[in-house]
């Protein structure tokens, strides 16, 4: 059956603007955003890093007074040095509590916090137009909602862990130098900027690169995606060389940006820390000299150069961190711009209820690309109980019907009815509940024969399950499975045809008020299709019905059949009417009948 929509495209990059988020610290307030949720979570953590830090911060102290215990060889103080070492462990001790509770709630803050943003995005989806996900390749949206979501998670991980605790450490450490040598530490902090600018220089241009890494990830997710879902259409048109050789052009494209990313961003770590042993080293100097002036000791300057060696191991550590923070904040990026996408148009409180089947198309237009038309004024009435019938050739619009009707999308103008109400004006949810749908791509969920025909009416016994599948010519399958109604299936564990027999099982289930056949039974044989044909006769009966057709043979009892061509309907009748008429119905039946004809 032809599709009456645009199709897939592997691009990201297109007017729904996966490249919104151009800049980390948007992205970084919209996950701080997320994360104040959980600020008492955050408070706690700071204040475990500032009293872990403290702690480790006065041991330098304790064993800078303990090295002063010892004044000469042969004149050690044990009783003070011993006092200060027991001082020091204990410190030490409560120093590591601090930090293992600390990591505890980092890892739930962390997981809580990617956990909200994949919901949202999930949540998300669920709200997105049909017009999105036409555009964009499945893959890469699962990439963002899993991948993506991952690599922030580990990126928060590292940033809780080390960037409290380090910024914490920088400032502390700052008082505890000032207590000891005003001058030595005012040395120190005129030296920091050039680490700082160094590192702000470094991860300002790794951002983009790091984005770019991931997008070009979403791409390779989606081809991947699409070869191995399709991989027995690859092999029969002998696709495989072709397909590789997509695969091997992505995967270079991220091996080069991937390489390019992680060069830069390596540059912070090792760039930094050169500045910080210069600081180091005359931090030494100059202590030496003070202690030669009688104004330091030699303790004192042990706990200068422990202070030294703390103040800039924050900045070695967050400029480690800065190469995951940069990585998860463009991952991050990626899944804000699919949270931020507009959802579908908002819709009213109202619900429909149970309709008698009274469907008026009113002077409707539409068209998935405003630059071409597709439908235009086209106005239709079903009585209750009716079976109209859509033909006609494809890309003619029967489809697009069938998505208006069921505001998958919504009309350019004009308006669609179910007994005098207007669509809009009512719940998407109720409106689709009037509805039964057959389509001629199926879907089932990883789940048991019995969840998969109950979807539309989960409080149903299991003798209703059982009758509606004879009625459909489905049980004579299902008994013979391992576990019958508890055979768990997958879309990939039966054949079309018996997809497409639990699928009519499910709205012979469900008994909608109205129904939609979209080539319901394309993927049967022809004897079952005889017989649940006599099926649908008996379900269709009271029921307005639907029903897009490429087999004419299959639609000779239709009330109305419809010719749509170009989105207009150029015939309407019954099917001896249509074919005394010699029109283009005419030519279409004929053409298939001598076709079948041949064929038998």
């Amino acid at each position: 059956m032809g599709v009456d929509k645009p199709g897939i495209k592997s691009s990201v990059k297109d007017k729904h603007g996966i490249q919104k988020n151009s800049s980390s610290m948007i992205t970084l307030k919209k996950v701080m955003s997320v994360i104040g949720h959980y600020r008492i979570l955050l408070i706690f953590s700071i204040l475990l890093a500032g009293i872990s830090v403290v702690l480790q911060l006065y041991i330098p102290v304790v064993f800078g007074d303990a090295i002063d215990g010892i004044i000469a060889r042969g004149k050690v103080d044990f009783q003070t040095v011993s006092v200060f070492l027991r001082k020091a462990l204990i410190l030490a001790a409560c120093a590591s509590a601090a930090i293992w509770i600390m990591n505890m709630i980092n890892n739930r803050l962390a997981y809580n916090t990617v956990r909200d943003i994949r919901a949202q995005a999930i949540r998300h989806i669920q709200v997105l137009p049909l017009s999105f996900l036409d555009v964009h390749s499945s893959g890469d949206i699962v990439q963002r909602v899993i991948a993506d979501t991952d690599q922030l998670s580990d990126g928060l991980l590292l940033g809780f862990s080390q960037l409290f605790s380090g910024i914490i450490t920088i400032f502390v450490t700052i008082g505890f130098m000032f207590s000891r040598n005003v001058l030595i530490t005012l040395m120190v902090v005129v030296l920091t900027p050039v680490s700082f600018l160094v590192a702000k220089y470094i991860a300002s241009n790794t951002f983009q690169l790091f984005k770019t890494q991931t997008e070009i990830r979403g791409r390779q997710t989606a081809l991947i995606n699409e070869m191995v879902g399709n991989e027995k259409v690859v092999k029969a048109f002998g696709y495989e060389v072709e397909a590789s050789g997509r695969f091997r052009v992505l995967n270079e494209e991220l091996q080069k940006s991937s390489e390019k990313a992680v060069f830069f961003s390596s540059l912070t770590n090792p760039s930094t820390r050169a500045v910080n042993n210069v600081i180091y080293a005359l931090v030494s100097l100059a202590g030496a000299f003070s202690i030669l002036g009688g104004n330091l000791t030699v303790g004192g300057l042990s706990a200068l150069l422990a202070y030294a060696n703390q103040y800039m191991k924050p900045f070695n550590d967050i400029s480690s961190v800065v190469t995951e923070l940069q990585n998860a904040l463009a991952c991050a990026s990626r899944v804000f711009s699919l949270i931020e996408e507009e959802p579908e148009s908002e819709e009213a409180s109202d619900e429909l209820p149970e309709a008698t089947g009274n469907v008026d198309f009113s002077d409707v237009s539409f068209s998935y690309d405003k630059s071409k038309k597709l439908i235009e004024n086209f106005t239709l009435h079903a009585s209750p109980g009716m079976r109209i019938a859509i033909v006609g050739p494809t890309g003619s619009g029967k489809t697009t019907l069938i998505n208006l009707l069921m505001r998958f999308y919504d009309v350019d103008s004009g308006t669609i009815s179910i007994d005098d109400v207007e669509i809009d004006n009512v719940t998407r949810h109720s409106l689709r509940k009037n509805f039964g749908m057959v389509l001629q791509e199926t879907w089932l969920k990883n789940a048991t024969v019995r969840e998969n025909i109950a979807i539309g009416d989960p409080d149903a016994t299991d003798e209703q399950i059982i009758a509606a599948a004879k009625e459909a010519h489905s049980w004579e399958f299902i008994r013979r499975m391992p576990k019958g109604l508890d055979t768990i299936v997958t879309d990939d564990s039966m054949s079309q045809g018996q997809k497409q027999l639990l699928c009519i099982t499910r709205v012979m289930l469900a008994l909608p008020p109205m129904l939609i056949l979209d080539e319901a039974t394309s993927s049967i044989d022809t004897r079952t299709e005889l017989r649940i044909q006599n099926a649908f006769d008996k379900l269709m009966k009271g029921r307005t019905s639907f029903i897009v057709a490429h087999r004419l043979s299959t639609i000779r009892n239709a009330d109305i059949i419809l010719v749509l061509k170009d989105g207009h309907i150029i015939e309407q009748g019954n099917h001896e009417e249509l074919l005394r008429k010699g029109g283009f119905y005419s030519t279409l039946y004929n053409s298939q009948w001598s076709g079948e004809a041949a064929a038998g």
